[in-house]
């Protein structure tokens, strides 16, 4: 038992201490529980392939696919496809970034200019962005610009009416009084919006993460000779189909590790403020 002199040196209740703890043991018990489910799928697929109940050739099995990649890993090739789409996966997804953000700043200090573009911007984001990419490639030709292309385009326009609606639904008495003391529209930007706009803008990256990585892949299915969507394309050109379902896991990963290192920017924000 901590002693009351102890408990106030650090800081922190005994209630909290147990509160504390109780958290750290859920967080356990979700990742305990996520680690068996995946385990228990794999034995269950690696079964189901040996004892014939479903076409290892159609279906592969665990031990195809990390036999895949491991050869992958021998003659390099997991490395320069790998490499290539994370390099434009992350292109794209900065280049989201910057300019959704900058996009849904200008909009919020004009307003005019955002009554006139919001119902494009709406019409831009309800279009079927797989259907663009043969365009881009007439209009940019087969390379590494279409596929960055491709892969802001699936997330761009919604990541910025995502962010220009937040911006307008800031505190309006936070605002208010900025205008009292004599701030302009700068210093409520820059003071009231953008801060409160914070775990929005990290909640919209988490999406933004993963729609370029489509926008990326559906480029690469189309106009691309290396990366790990044309190994998928390939691989089902030429019914290789560990390849193909190897590549999906990578961009799994990928995807998860994305996804984690923004959480985890998230919560480091969160315990901060």
């Amino acid at each position: 038992m901590n002693s009351p002199r102890s408990t106030q040196a650090d800081g922190i209740s005994a209630n909290q201490r147990l509160f504390l703890k109780a958290h750290r043991h859920h967080h356990h018990v979700v990742a305990l529980s996520r680690f068996l489910l995946a385990a228990a799928f794999l034995i269950l697929w690696e079964a189901a392939a040996a004892m014939g109940w479903i076409d290892p050739f159609f279906f592969s099995s665990p031990s195809g696919i990390a036999g895949c990649l491991w050869s992958m890993i021998a003659d390099r090739s997991f490395f320069v496809h790998t490499g290539i789409t994370l390099s434009e996966i992350l292109i794209s997804f900065v280049l989201v970034t910057i300019f959704s953000l900058s996009a849904a700043s200008l909009l919020w200090y004009t307003r005019g200019l955002a009554e006139v573009l919001e119902p494009y911007l709406v019409v831009l984001n309800s279009l079927p962005k797989s259907a663009l990419a043969p365009l881009l490639i007439v209009w940019l030709g087969t390379g590494t610009d279409t596929i960055i292309v491709s892969g802001i385009s699936v997330a761009v326009f919604g990541s910025v009416i995502n962010l220009y609606t937040g911006f307008c639904q800031a505190d309006p008495e936070m605002l208010k009084l900025i205008y009292t003391l004599g701030g302009n529209r700068r210093d409520a930007f820059l003071k009231v919006i953008f801060p409160s706009s914070i775990p929005l803008i990290l909640s919209n990256m988490k999406v933004n993460i993963g729609l370029s990585l489509v926008g990326v892949i559906i480029g690469e299915f189309l106009a691309a000779k290396r990366g790990l969507g044309y190994l998928i394309i390939y691989g089902s050109q030429v019914f290789q189909l560990n390849m193909m379902i190897t590549s999906i896991i990578i961009l799994c990963v990928i995807a998860m590790i994305f996804y984690k290192l923004i959480q985890n920017l998230e919560h480091c924000y969160k315990k901060k403020y």
